[in-house]
C-alpha cells in the first residue's frame, strides 16, 4: 500500500482532506434499493477536485457507480488529465470499507497515471496499479 500525500498541487492539500469530500458527496446518493451510499472525489491535473456519487436505478445495470460518475464529470468539465487522485468512500460500509468494483477500476485505470493514489476509506491507500495489476489494454493496429 502507498502511504504518501498528494505530490500533485491540489486544492484539498492531502488525501484525507480527499476522502471527507468522498464522504460528503456519498450523503447525497441515490440508493434506495441497496442503501449503499457511495462518494468519490478526484482531484485533476491541475489541482481542481471533482466529485461524483452512485446512482441507482430500479434495472440494477443501469446503476452507475459514485468513481464513474466523478470521473465522467470530470471529463464533461474539460478536467485537465490525467487525474492525479482519487478517494472513495462508502458511508454505509460495515466493515473494513469497500473498494472498487471491477468495472471502476478499469475505468480508473484509463483516465489516470499509474502510480496515482487511491485513497480507499476504511482500507488504506494503494496505486491504481495495484487496484488492477492486469488491466485491459485496447490494442491497435
Amino acid at each position: 500500500m502507498l502511504q504518501a500525500t498528494l505530490s500533485a498541487p491540489t486544492l484539498v492539500g492531502d488525501l484525507d482532506a480527499l476522502i471527507v469530500r468522498a464522504r460528503e458527496v456519498a450523503s447525497r446518493a441515490y440508493a434506495p434499493y441497496s442503501h449503499f451510499r457511495v462518494g468519490a472525489a478526484l482531484v485533476d491535473a491541475q489541482g481542481a477536485v471533482h466529485v461524483g456519487c452512485n446512482v441507482e436505478n430500479a434495472s440494477y445495470g443501469l446503476t452507475v457507480c459514485a468513481e464513474r460518475n466523478a470521473i465522467f464529470g470530470a471529463i464533461a468539465a474539460s478536467a485537465a488529465r490525467p487525474f492525479a487522485a482519487l478517494a472513495v468512500s462508502c458511508v454505509d460500509a460495515t466493515e473494513g470499507g469497500c473498494s472498487p468494483c471491477g468495472a471502476c477500476r478499469q475505468v480508473i485505470v484509463e483516465h489516470f497515471r499509474g502510480d496515482a493514489p487511491v485513497q480507499v476509506d476504511g482500507l488504506g491507500c494503494f496505486t491504481v496499479s495495484e487496484l488492477l495489476p492486469h488491466s485491459f489494454q485496447m490494442e491497435r493496429a
